[in-house]
């Protein structure tokens, strides 16, 4: 028996309350009627007894108190979902936006998500290469990893993003199929015109499936989006047997319009105004990420979150640390000093790559060549505070050393040109090249076999 319940209660921002509802269900979807004939969607996110609240996703202006009619429709918001989505551009809301009509649904799945049992999960092993030496060598992406970037506001996190949507791919042996699903939260419509175009114009765009939320949308949709991306990213990695990198961005816009929304509702606050259950609520999104027995395909994610104030200690880059494994952090010196990508890469680690490097992997060298890299930058950056205090001509021939292999490790490693895509082989050659400036005795990572193979002195 369909019912329609007619009237509003009681209208909030974004939410219309409703009271005598029978048999309704948490993240239930609704149908809202309004006077004109128009329609709009909405769902359940409160019950107390017979009073429910909906959130309503494309506002509630025009709202009537008294001759509004809603339907409840029985079940939680699906997405559509068919092999043709590749290439699509949809809204945060997972509706198409390209102007190429509806997807004619093979199956429609919740976008919640299904847990995944933590048994069936296989640990994440082989890499996926971004072309960035920094990323590719010290903070290898691994197949099935969650490895969010820490950016701040008005940094070049979007060109970075970009860049790694044209250049990712998976291991040159496998013959399996690598697509990107990309989900773009609270961006402005130059900012979205850039990820369109760039997309295309690099010819990628067939293989990546994009999401688009932006700031002048409904905030509501916004804490759609990223579950909608990764329905259709687990759809593609476990029904289609794909490859799947989700690039989310921004994450900050994400958790201020669940802070929005939760003070709407009427919630207590926690840290910074964030609702107490931000932690619960990103682990929902991060945990969708990993490999499943029995399925060849894979999700990895990278979320891309602005620090506000650079903080990194600031609830969301902390709570996403947290949950994550492991973190690229872009440094604003860096960038001030025309550095791209400016990759910070002592506070950078990727938690997983040790078991997805090496022998069989990338190279035998790898993991000794990314541990002498990280030890010998941090002693660079000991010479440099030392050079600050008595300057630099007082410095040992050593600390010299160090400071030259500093600038050339800054200028030739770290940064690389925008469309440059570089190779593993490329990476781990360069990194040997700029080890062989510094003294043999100073390289106490790695052992003498390989340094004898790559270590070469330029006299």
């Amino acid at each position: 028996m369909i019912l329609d319940y007619v009237g509003v209660k009681e209208i909030n921002g974004s939410l219309i309350v409703l009271d005598d509802v029978e048999n309704a269900s948490f993240e239930e979807i609704v149908e809202i009627r309004l006077d004109d004939g128009t329609s709009r969607q909405g769902r359940i996110v409160q019950i107390d007894g017979k009073r429910v609240v909906i959130q309503v996703f494309q506002g509630t202006r025009s709202i009537s108190l008294d001759n509004t009619r809603t339907r409840l429709k029985g079940r939680p918001m699906e997405l559509a979902l068919s092999p043709e989505i590749l290439g699509r551009t949809f809204d945060g809301a997972g509706r198409p936006i390209d102007g190429m009509g509806d997807v004619y649904p093979e199956q429609r799945r919740n976008i919640n998500g299904t847990p995944i049992n933590p048994v069936s999960r296989v640990y994440p092993k082989n890499y996926i290469s971004t072309g960035i030496s920094s990323i590719d060598t010290l903070i290898t992406l691994i197949r099935g990893q969650k490895l969010p970037i820490f950016s701040g506001s008005g940094m070049k996190h979007n060109e970075l993003a970009v860049q790694i949507v044209r250049q990712a791919k998976i291991a040159e042996d496998e013959g399996s199929q690598f697509c990107i699903v990309f989900a773009a939260m609270g961006v402005k419509n130059d900012v979205a015109d850039y990820f369109r175009r760039s997309f295309d114009e690099s010819g990628v765009l067939h293989k990546v499936v994009m999401f688009l939320n932006l700031s002048n949308d409904p905030i509501i949709e916004r804490t759609l989006t990223p579950r909608c991306a990764l329905t259709a990213a687990e759809y593609l990695a476990f029904e289609r047997n794909m490859h799947v990198l989700v690039i989310m961005t921004d994450m900050t816009s994400y958790a201020e319009a669940l802070r929005e929304f939760s003070s709407s509702k009427g919630e207590i606050p926690g840290r910074k105004g964030f609702p107490g259950y931000l932690y619960s609520d990103l682990a929902s999104l991060y945990e969708r990420a990993g490999m499943v027995k029995g399925k060849q395909g894979s999700v990895t994610q990278i979320p891309i979150l602005t620090m506000p104030n650079d903080d990194i200690t600031h609830p969301v880059p902390d709570l996403t640390g947290y949950i994550t494994e492991g973190q690229i952090v872009l440094d604003r010196s860096l960038e001030g000093s025309g550095i791209y990508p400016p990759v910070s890469v002592l506070p950078s680690l990727s938690r997983l790559m040790k078991d997805g490097i090496g022998e069989g992997f990338t190279r035998a060298d790898h993991s000794a060549l990314s541990n002498q890299l990280f030890a010998s930058y941090a002693k660079v950056m000991d010479a440099r505070s030392l050079a600050s205090v008595i300057g630099e001509e007082e410095l040992s021939p050593t600390d010299k050393k160090y400071l030259e292999f500093g600038r050339l490790f800054e200028s030739k490693f770290i940064t690389q040109d925008f469309h440059e895509n570089r190779s593993m082989e490329q990476s781990l050659n360069l990194g040997w090249e700029l080890l062989s400036t510094l003294p043999r005795e100073e390289l106490d990572r790695v052992d003498d076999k390989l340094l004898d193979q790559y270590y070469k002195p330029q006299n």
